[in-house]
């Protein structure tokens, strides 16, 4: 229930928009509100910089290709380059990933000085009412309509919560100053599996435990038991397995039963099992909007309004969709209908398109087959350019729909998947079939011919189709 003597108080601040956060989600959210010519204030206790650049995308590719960098030199043998002892300064590797860090992050807090005088709020909120929140500095805010975009946080579930500093998430992971001997890596997420992988190529010892068989939440069966292949060519990896830990002197030991049994001892666990939203603490019982089962405000994702309210939500903090480029969209589809409501208008969500930057990479996009969709299937183990460059792994799976073999989705890993997924988006929002792509030029040799077999199984099953329809329809059913 809301403060009824809270909600009657003249506040110490008053604006059309008032935003909760200021991540990737929230400036977009602040800027697009402003450019509706809304009063704006915009509310964050840290001012840390986005989530992408100081714990997450950044620094965590900075890791990857410092990984890719030692395989490849490790693999010169097979092109007959001779390179002799190569060896891992984990020190030097571990400074140049802050180092660049830093930089990125200098880069997104330049943003925070553009915003106009009075916006910003040093202060975390809560909500008192609907339109009044209450900050730690003590200051109050009536606000028209209030956006949070507070992000979310690494969860370290039991017993993992015991451990002090040997369990490492990524938010803590970059701050190490070298590498670790060995490393147990829980959940088989995308932050997962890229930082295992990029550690395991590194030199450490690395485990990954799943406690089910999902690999980056891959639901094509095929492409995942190809990508389980492939990092097992890095790491152990044990699935739908049960781990207990504890600490035991200078390192932790793990005890798993499930699927597989066995225990070992690490130096560090990467406990990379999800990241809730971070909304505890801000008194959403005083807002009468909708909760699901784990607190999460019940919104509208064409419009990010919770209900019928003056509420909006955005970024990581709705819990949809956990990609920088969707928390973007979704901070300037809030900030427009926050700024305009009641006056709120839906607008259409691009395709889904998510990557994992293992190596190969992992690109997922559209959505994922029905019983009457069509499939074809690409192999890159014998495709030319891949086999050239010694990267001949890897498959894509294409969905169309019956009939027109109009592209509907795709999962894939193999080698180029995070430029090739591009094209594939491009061609999911402009409708295109199997066929229209195929009347692209592909320039020969490169990793894009490889769609084309599997692009053509789509053609081949969209005529049989349409041949069965038509041979069902005559009148002799010949």
């Amino acid at each position: 229930m809301s403060d009824p003597v809270a909600a009657s108080t003249p506040a110490d601040l008053q604006c059309d928009v008032a935003v909760i956060g200021a991540g990737t989600a929230g400036l977009a959210a602040e800027r697009a509100a402003r450019r509706q010519g809304a009063s704006t204030l915009l509310i964050d206790d840290r001012w840390a910089g986005t989530t992408c650049a100081s714990v997450g995308c950044m620094p965590s590719k900075l890791l990857i290709v410092a990984g890719e960098a030692h395989h490849a030199v490790q693999r010169a043998g097979l092109f007959g380059i001779e390179v002799g002892n190569v060896g891992v300064d984990g020190a030097a590797v571990m400074a140049r990933v802050r180092r660049e860090r830093d930089h990125f992050v200098a880069a997104t807090k330049q943003g925070f000085e553009k915003l106009p005088e009075g916006v910003a709020q040093h202060a975390t909120a809560r909500f008192v009412a609907p339109d009044r929140l209450q900050l730690s500095n003590g200051k109050t805010v009536k606000a028209r309509s209030v956006i949070i975009a507070t992000g979310s946080y690494p969860l370290v579930p039991e017993p993992f919560d015991a451990l002090g500093d040997r369990a490492l998430t990524n938010e803590t992971l970059f701050e190490l100053a070298g590498l670790p001997r060995s490393l147990a890596v829980i959940g088989t997420g995308p932050v997962g599996l890229e930082l295992a992988q990029a550690m395991a190529r590194l030199g450490v010892a690395v485990t990954l435990f799943g406690q089910d068989d999902g690999l980056g939440a891959l639901k094509d069966a095929e492409v995942k038991a190809e990508l389980h292949r492939i990092l097992a060519q890095d790491l152990t990896l044990y699935l739908n397995v049960e781990v207990d830990a504890r600490r035991e002197g200078a390192g932790v030991r793990l005890s798993w039963s499930g699927a597989a049994t066995g225990e070992g001892d690490f130096e560090y666990v990467l406990v990379a099992a999800g990241r809730p939203p971070r909304l505890k603490g801000l008194g959403l019982e005083t807002t009468g909007i909708e909760l699901d089962d784990h607190g999460t405000p019940v919104y509208d994702p064409k419009t990010l309004q919770c209900g019928s309210s003056s509420i909006f939500i955005a970024g990581d903090a709705d819990h949809d969709r956990p990609i920088l480029h969707e928390a973007s969209d979704e901070g300037a589809i809030a900030g427009h209908n926050a700024a305009c409501y009641p006056e709120v208008r839906p607008t259409p969500r691009s395709p889904l398109f998510s990557l994992i930057f293992t190596d190969p990479p992992v690109a997922v996009l559209g959505s994922p087959p029905d019983e009457d969709s069509l499939i074809g299937t690409s192999s890159y183990h014998d495709q030319g350019r891949a086999r050239v460059e010694a990267r001949n792994q890897g498959i894509a799976r294409f969905y169309a729909e019956p009939g027109t073999g109009k592209l509907t989705g795709a999962a894939m890993v193999g080698p180029g998947m995070d430029h090739i997924g591009h094209l594939l988006v491009l061609a999911l929002i402009h409708g295109e079939t199997a066929s229209s792509l195929l009347d692209m030029p592909f320039y020969h040799p490169t990793l894009e011919e490889g769609l084309k077999s599997g692009l053509r199984e789509i053609c081949q099953a969209a005529h049989s189709s349409l041949r069965g329809d038509r041979d069902q329809g005559s009148p002799s059913g010949a």
